[in-house]
């Protein structure tokens, strides 16, 4: 069975990489379509451009960019407010005209904790998503956004408890909170090992967070068996679906 058209909505550069770099790799390798929304940084940024050489290694196409301010750095897309500021209304018309436009089959995002981290901009994203895939197939909301579409399904890309113990000793300070979901309410497991040399590049693309020391460059010092230990697998929950101790190997419609 061929794999579905997949959009990820994703709040910075470099998010989706971290957190779906081997599902998109995996769709666009089977011949399906792929595309990545970033919530936040303007396209004239320097990030921007790390964004489009990682999905130009993913195979996501070219950026989709809402332009909003990151909320901890307002020299992501200057004389734009914060997208948690802005109206909330404007910015799910601006994600409802992606779906209409490209017409995924599945969406992936930020699962409602805003990931391990809870960033408010992870957090606001899942947000704005949950409410766009619903509204955009609904005729009669954000006329002139194009026709009306549905997507078969919204994943939520997270960590089960297991899981976000041994990846928060990596990737966050200690003594920091970390987020995550008990183990059963995942719904799909995705062995991503096949895909993981472009996803490793495609995190690594983002060099402003390597350089920084951010979780991509967290990641790339340390040793490869390690990093390989940590990202061959992704977590999803599917929204609004019931908990299942089955879970799937790939995202379904």
């Amino acid at each position: 069975m061929p794999l579905p058209s997949l959009l990820a909505v994703y709040a910075h550069p470099d998010d989706e990489s971290l957190w779906s770099g081997g599902v998109l790799a995996q769709h666009a390798a089977a011949g399906a379509r792929t595309a990545v929304v970033t919530t936040t940084w303007g396209a004239d940024s320097p990030r921007a451009a790390e964004l489009a050489g990682a999905l130009e290694i993913l195979g996501a196409g070219q950026p989709r960019m809402l332009g909003y301010a990151d909320a901890r750095a307002p020299e992501s897309a200057p004389g734009r407010m914060r997208l948690c500021d802005a109206p909330l209304d404007q910015t799910v018309r601006d994600l409802v005209a992606h779906l209409r436009e490209f017409r995924p089959e599945i969406v992936v995002t930020h699962d409602a904790y805003g990931g391990l981290t809870g960033h408010p901009d992870h957090l606001h994203t899942h947000r704005i998503t949950a409410l766009a895939v619903h509204a955009a197939g609904l005729e009669l909301l954000y006329p002139g956004t194009g026709a009306p579409w549905s997507p078969s399904a919204l994943y939520l890309a997270t960590h089960p408890h297991t899981a976000a113990r041994q990846l928060s000793m990596h990737v966050t300070t200690p003594g920091r909170s970390i987020h995550s979901v008990p183990d059963e309410h995942i719904t799909a497991i995705l062995d991503v090992s096949p895909w993981l040399e472009q996803k490793t590049a495609a995190i690594l693309a983002h060099r402003t967070e390597v350089e920084r020391g951010a979780v991509p460059g967290l990641l790339a010092n340390l040793p490869p068996a390690t990093r390989q230990h940590l990202l061959t697998t992704e977590y999803y929950t599917r929204y609004n679906h019931t908990p299942t101790t089955t879970p799937q190997t790939t995202l379904t419609r």
